[in-house]
């Protein structure tokens, strides 16, 4: 299912206030949780050994408008799954992508910390863009869902009939 720039926009200018107060309180929730795990927001709780790059701040500011932005389709939309997975591959990828090569334990793991400096750290913007794509990817996605199948609306229960409405 293909769709265009202005339909998104239009699925968006659609959306009622509700969707827009979760999507930005989603999106500052995710971008101080990712920041400050990752040292991006300095903060005493975590550390890095690397300085953090100067594509980090527009990564975690994508990544996280792009988040709230899908979680926000889940408010009073039908709850498809057709996103999820982009959505979560993409958020963790933006993670991986902004944190300190050396502080991630994994990597570390896997590739030691030369490796973690050498190989890990040049693939981290390769993977900035990847998550962009995937939540973006996901924001289209849940958009097209909701408007190629949207959710009834149902009418008020009447009473039944016979009945006065007492």
């Amino acid at each position: 299912m293909d769709i265009e720039i202005p339909t998104v926009a239009a699925g968006l200018r659609s959306w009622p206030a509700r969707r827009w107060f979760v999507a930005a309180g989603a999106s500052i929730v995710l971008a101080v949780g990712a920041g400050a795990v990752t040292d991006v927001i300095p903060n005493p709780l975590a550390s890095r050994e690397m300085p953090v790059t100067w594509w980090s701040y527009p990564t975690l500011a994508i990544a996280a408008l792009l988040s709230g932005l899908v979680m926000a389709t889940y408010v009073r939309s039908p709850a498809e799954p057709v996103a999820t997975g982009k959505a979560t591959s993409g958020g963790l990828l933006s993670a991986f992508a902004i944190s300190c090569p050396v502080c991630n334990k994994l990597v570390v793991l896997a590739l030691g910390t030369s490796g973690a400096v050498s190989v890990w750290a040049p693939l981290q913007p390769i993977l900035a863009v990847a998550s962009i794509v995937l939540l973006g990817w996901a924001l289209r996605t849940r958009l097209a869902a909701e408007r190629s199948c949207p959710t009834p609306v149902r009418p008020a229960a009447a009473p039944p009939a016979g009945s006065d409405g007492n």
